[in-house]
């Protein structure tokens, strides 16, 4: 059974549910207004640590909208930061993923809130599988573009956004002139919760994805509705069914998430501060 969430009622304007959102969290840590939103996936956690000082933490089900998270690993709560350059982030550990079967709504509200606080800067990060063999688990990537695979949209009605320019140029150029190596490569958003088959990951790259994964795509979507410019990261955790011999686990993703953390969550620090 579902939590009840003003978001579930159809008749209900999600942006309205966001603003309201984003008024308890201003009432709840001080701050009027947040510049930036940091979503954290897996293996991303600790970058909240190192970005600037944590002045204010609540939890996500504390604000209207917000799910509970399905997963261990999720953190669950909203954080306001305080930047180095007085700039402010809010960083979100409460994603909703698609597979949990809430709606659409409820996967992008926490970027419809960030967006209702203020942020001009989404980051969206996630722990995913890769489709390049020379990707190690545990190796960044920038997301250059998405592939939509769940074949649904944050987008209701007659609503066309252009993503052309969906992964910011501007943000990832920003980033490699952070750390040069960097690769780049397209996200493909599944379904999930199944992890995908040998079969659909030679489709994914024949149809030219480098990434698969169950989050993001989303969320970026809504996110350039919202006016906001956008930098994905993927954290590669392992490489994807077929490409790899070993079976895929959960606990193989966390593992190489809690691995890479320090150095993902420093790299990505380093790209906040630049920002």
């Amino acid at each position: 059974m579902h939590d009840a969430n003003p978001l579930d009622d159809p008749t209900a304007d999600p942006f309205a549910i966001a603003a309201k959102a984003a008024a308890r969290i201003a009432d709840l840590t001080g701050v009027e207004r947040h510049d930036i939103a940091l979503t954290l996936g897996s293996g991303w956690g600790r970058a909240a640590e190192l970005i600037g000082e944590t002045t204010h933490t609540i939890a996500a089900t504390d604000v209207p909208g917000f799910s509970k998270p399905a997963l261990e690993g999720h953190v669950g709560t909203l954080r306001s930061v305080l930047l180095p350059s007085g700039k402010r982030a809010l960083v979100i550990g409460a994603r909703t993923h698609y597979y949990e079967g809430h709606g659409v709504r409820r996967v992008v509200h926490s970027v419809r809130t960030a967006a209702a606080a203020g942020a001009t800067t989404m980051v969206l990060t996630n722990g995913a599988g890769g489709i390049k063999e020379h990707w190690a688990p545990g190796t960044p990537v920038l997301i250059s573009d998405h592939i939509n695979l769940t074949a649904d949209s944050p987008l209701e009605g007659a609503t066309f956004i252009d993503l052309t320019d969906l992964y910011s140029r501007r943000l990832r150029d920003l980033a490699h002139s952070i750390a040069p190596g960097l690769d780049e490569g397209v996200y493909c958003q599944f379904r999930g919760p199944h992890y995908e088959t040998p079969a659909e990951v030679q489709m994914a790259k024949t149809i030219g994805g480098h990434i698969v994964g169950m989050s993001t795509a989303l969320e970026a979507i809504a996110a350039r509705q919202s006016g906001m410019e956008v930098l994905g990261m993927s954290l590669i955790t392992n490489l994807a069914a077929g490409i790899q011999e070993s079976p895929l686990s959960h606990a193989e993703v966390i593992e190489a998430g809690r691995e890479a953390e320090p150095v993902i969550s420093g790299l990505l620090a380093k790209i906040v501060a630049a920002l």
